[in-house]
């Protein structure tokens, strides 16, 4: 009976050891080199949608104390940064809210940016932007927050093919991307100068209309200029995409969009 208990013992404080050393190595990986991120937005459609799901490249711009769990990482700054590139898909921390976001980064520092009548003004230098027809899809709940997605040709009844102007967006880089329009009149088609302050970035999101990004000041309760500190990693590729509320749903699963490179 002894050997008995002592083996059970011996096998119990086996297991411990094993869930210690795979969740530590677990959370290694995820600090150092990839970390998973879901689409819970539409902001970056039609680029990212909403059920995409994301291992974010954190090697790709160094690291801060956001690059773990709770931003615990004891790293003042940045250590082994790199800079992101004009047209960047970037994670990064909010600076006030705390929430990881997800957007394209648009400037760097130094560079003043506009925008007019809907078009980026990048150093005085309007972005061309060419109509790539429509991007179009079912106005259905979408997500776990079951919202309705927001239609260029309303009125759309639920149900019905929702659709948003395409444009393919050209930066001074060479960076092809596609950008969505809503109404011709939002209030972020029209904005003011912006200069980006040495260390930051600044970040839209591709759905232009629906994107909640650095066109709104930090001081009006919006995301303004990112700091480098706050990067997490560089959005390269969907591994896995559901249109339904659960992964479980395996019938609402996109397998068009696995293993698809973000650009």
């Amino acid at each position: 009976m002894a050997r008995s208990t002592a083996r059970e013992k011996g096998g119990i404080w086996e297991t411990v050891k094993t869930v210690f050393w795979a969740l530590l190595i677990a959370g290694v990986f995820r600090t150092l080199f990839f970390q998973p991120f879901w689409i819970p937005s539409g902001s970056m459609k039609d680029t990212l949608l909403i059920g995409d799901f994301l291992f974010v490249n954190k090697m790709a711009y160094g690291y801060s104390r956001h690059s773990c769990p709770f931003s615990l990482c004891p790293v003042s700054g940045r250590i082994l940064g790199r800079e992101p590139q004009r047209g960047d898909v970037v994670v990064f921390r909010h600076p006030t809210r705390g929430v990881d976001f997800v957007k394209r980064v648009i400037g760097l520092p130094g560079d003043t940016i506009q925008v007019t009548q809907g078009q980026v003004i990048l150093n005085g230098q309007p972005v061309p932007q060419t109509p790539n027809g429509v991007f179009a899809e079912a106005k259905l709940p979408q997500g776990p927050g079951r919202n309705l997605p927001r239609c260029w040709n309303e009125p759309v009844a639920e149900g019905g093919l929702c659709e948003k102007q395409r444009f393919t967006e050209t930066l001074p880089n060479g960076v092809e991307h596609d950008v969505l329009n809503i109404l011709d009149d939002w209030p972020l088609d029209d904005t003011p100068v912006f200069t980006v302050p040495a260390g930051s970035y600044f970040f839209m999101g591709d759905n232009r209309d629906n994107s909640e990004d650095s066109r709104v000041p930090a001081v009006a309760g919006g995301l303004g200029f990112v700091p480098a500190e706050y990067l997490i990693g560089r959005a390269d590729r969907i591994m896995f995409s559901a249109a339904g509320s659960s992964l479980l749903y395996f019938w609402t699963w996109r397998a068009d969009r696995f293993f698809r490179a973000v650009h």
